[in-house]
């Protein structure tokens, strides 16, 4: 594996039923694309269901690692969840008000990442995925859409 990178983004508000999408992606960018990190927020429910399928997919590849991403300057000294190799703090948010944080952290991560995966929905989440794109037409990112349908909107 060459050290890729990925970084998710999703609404707060998607359903469990992507979890298998969600799974399938995760394996496709390991075995395919050779990412061996991965980094994914802590809040909402789409980070929730990112970080049980990080978790299964590193009993089945004990050589990635994944990261909690701290938005805040408090959530630097976080406990990752067991299974992950800490949490990542982006240079720069120390000066960013607060209410400002989240959104500064996930785009530091576009910007510093190889792939993205998402699923995302209106607000901050879909801006950030439109800032992906255009970075993906320039040739700086991949980024993976998990489709909306009827059974996971």
């Amino acid at each position: 594996m060459n050290g890729k990178t990925c970084f998710f983004i999703g609404s707060r508000y998607a359903s469990s039923s992507i979890e298998q999408q969600l799974m399938e992606a995760v394996e496709k960018h390991i075995i395919e694309y050779g990412v061996t990190t991965f980094t994914v927020g802590h809040y909402g429910l789409f980070d929730s269901l990112v970080i049980r399928v990080l978790r299964d997919a590193k009993k089945r590849h004990k050589d990635i690692k994944l990261y909690l991403l701290a938005p805040y300057a408090l959530d630097q000294n976080r406990k990752a969840p067991e299974e992950f190799n800490g949490t990542f703090y982006p240079d720069g948010l120390e000066f960013v008000p607060k209410r400002y944080a989240i959104v500064k952290a996930n785009r530091y991560m576009v910007q510093h990442s190889d792939y993205l995966i998402s699923y995302p929905g209106v607000g901050n989440s879909r801006k950030l995925v439109d800032y992906a794109l255009g970075r993906e037409k320039k040739g700086l990112i991949k980024v993976t859409l998990i489709p909306r349908n009827e059974q996971n909107s």
